[in-house]
């Protein structure tokens, strides 16, 4: 049995997800919802719930300092949140989930999947939310923090620590400059446009690096990485590659 609590300052926003919830999700087998986020808190003890639906914009304590009052405990939350590119940005930097209004019915099922395949993992689910409490309360997006989780733990990098990256299959190699490398169970594709904004191109199908840690660019189409590494180019991206690295 899966019990879910959804938050949000506007009755409609609660009742549009709550019936989206009990047609396209039968896993959940109890939907509770609060207005507001100090209702919230008190049915968030209360219920105690498995998944928590957390609308990230309220007025008088936003999802965010609600959830630094709560804390995590054992619930996965997806937040709810109409288009603000910060915090999206502070969200997937954290390894977290969010669903963007109007929800989408097929968004929906795919974060429910998403929890039912970490679920497992809740273990380092405080460090995360952590991380985003940081990640929110930054002075800027350079601050941020990247949340990797791995089999043995989770890890958090800022990005210019970060040399390049490598997709492997449905996984991604890190590479550092003072850690050994972390494989993640997440797609090269995901991180793409993650990293995006923070100076990191995508210079082949397999590798994204970070322009930082360029050393030097060769005319067949190699760049020479910080640690020493030789990353190919695809000849189709080389001029954009070659015009990104000389803008800095």
């Amino acid at each position: 049995m899966i019990k879910a609590l959804i938050i949000d300052d506007e009755l409609s926003a609660i009742h549009t997800l709550q019936l989206m919830v009990e047609r396209y999700v039968p896993e959940i087998s109890a939907v509770e919802t609060a207005i507001g986020s100090q209702d919230g808190m008190n049915k968030i003890a209360l219920i105690k719930p498995d998944i928590l639906f957390l609308d990230v914009q309220m007025p008088v304590m936003t999802g965010f300092e609600l959830l630094k009052k709560t804390g995590a405990g054992d619930m996965s939350v997806i937040f709810t949140t109409a288009y603000d590119k910060y915090a999206i940005e502070a969200i997937r930097f954290s390894a977290l989930d969010y669903l963007l209004k109007p929800i989408d019915a097929d968004e929906l099922r795919q974060a429910i999947d998403r929890y039912k395949i970490h679920c497992k993992q809740r273990d380092g689910q405080q460090g995360l939310y952590n991380n985003l409490l940081h990640n929110i309360s930054a002075g800027s997006q350079q601050e941020f923090k990247l949340a990797l989780p791995t089999l043995e733990g989770t890890y958090f990098f800022s990005p210019h620590e970060i040399i390049r990256l490598e997709g492997e299959s449905n996984y991604t190699w890190f590479h550092f400059a003072k850690q050994k490398p972390l494989l993640i169970s997440r797609t090269l594709k995901e991180y793409e446009e993650i990293l995006s904004g923070h100076g990191f191109i995508r210079v082949h199908k397999s590798h994204i690096v970070n322009k930082e840690h360029v050393i030097s660019s060769h005319a067949q189409g190699v760049l020479v990485m910080l640690d020493q590494s030789r990353v190919e180019v695809s000849r189709r991206r080389r001029e954009e590659v070659m015009e990104a690295l000389k803008g800095g």
